[in-house]
């Protein structure tokens, strides 16, 4: 090779490796304007992995509306129901983790992989933002000789014991029964339905002695004299029914139990997205309209920080972690 050829190939080879840097960066450029800038330049999906007009899907339109008001983006809700919200919480699992899906998550989002065979894993999806809860409420049909928890249990005791229906394996009235039965020595036979609609329709007949089923469910039957309630198992009376005392209040300490609603992401979405989307979620929870709205119907918003919401998961993943070890809580309960 002569002198001119190999200073021909020398500037060749700069060229070509000044080409591939510039490749290289627009490569990597969008990603980062993506996450600080052009972020969201397309509605973003929220998917309700339950049916239309239940507690989680009345507060996943509610977050919806804050994210969309706060960023200024169309929020589109899907509702995906089905195998105890599994469909919809494997369908966000395994998204893109682009920020364009999220889903609205309850406490199966948590219980469902220590019960059942799913497809994904607990760590595939991350905490983003609490939205609310609604406490659950223990009921019993109108004219059941119990007037309260307490008697509830003492009376399950005597005899065969009582019948205690629940919306199907990991529900939250299963874990309710399950810590009833392992902690106070409640005789209770488990009698599953495939929907909360129908555990609570089978007490309004009488089929059975009692379930557990979220204040906004139950308090307007309970109003209304169709229903008795027996106790409100969260930490707190719940607002719009403060006549009603807790579990915990009657002697049962262990039973801290609400059916709650987040918003969970894929894993992966970079940190300023979540930080931007549960700013609009606490802004939604935080709006006088929604605190009225949903406090009268026996919902407490919550809102917070993105470490609110993951130091609460964390908590209930250990403290559903110990009842699903306790019981031998699975899937074909």
């Amino acid at each position: 090779m002569n002198r001119y050829q190999e200073k021909t190939l020398n500037i060749t080879r700069r060229r070509f490796n000044t080409a591939a840097f510039g490749l290289a960066s627009i490569a990597v450029a969008p990603k980062i304007a993506f996450a600080d800038d052009k972020w969201p330049s397309k509605p973003i999906r929220v998917i309700v992995p339950f049916a239309p007009g239940g507690a989680n899907d009345l507060l996943g339109r509610a977050a919806a509306e804050g994210i969309a008001k706060s960023l200024g983006v169309s929020v589109i809700v899907e509702n995906k129901p089905g195998a105890g919200a599994v469909i919809g919480t494997d369908y966000v699992a395994r998204a893109e983790p682009d920020g364009y899906t999220f889903l609205i998550s309850a406490a199966g989002v948590i219980s469902n992989s220590m019960i059942r065979k799913v497809h994904y894993k607990d760590s595939d999806l991350v905490p983003v933002a609490m939205v609310g809860l609604a406490p659950s409420v223990v009921v019993a049909p109108a004219n059941s000789p119990y007037n309260n928890l307490k008697e509830f249990v003492e009376g399950s005791k005597k005899g065969s014991g009582l019948h205690f229906s629940t919306a199907g394996t990991g529900s939250t009235p299963h874990f309710v029964e399950g810590i009833l039965t392992t902690n106070y020595g409640a005789k209770l036979d488990l009698v599953p339905y495939k929907s909360g609609g129908e555990s609570v329709s089978a007490v309004i007949g009488g089929q059975v002695d009692a379930t557990s089923e979220a204040s906004i469910v139950v308090l307007p039957m309970v109003k209304g004299g169709k229903l008795k309630a027996l106790a409100c198992t969260w930490s707190e009376r719940i607002k719009a029914y403060p006549e009603l005392s807790t579990a915990a209040e009657q002697g049962f300490p262990d039973i801290k139990i609400a059916h709650w609603a987040g918003v969970h992401a894929p894993k992966g979405v970079p940190d300023a997205i979540l930080d931007r989307v549960a700013a609009g979620v606490d802004a939604a929870m935080k709006d006088p309209v929604n605190v009225k709205r949903f406090t009268e119907q026996g919902i407490e918003p919550v809102g917070g920080t993105r470490a609110d919401f993951v130091k609460f998961c964390d908590e209930e993943r250990a403290r559903l972690g110990a009842v699903v070890k306790a019981t031998g809580m699975h899937q074909d309960d």
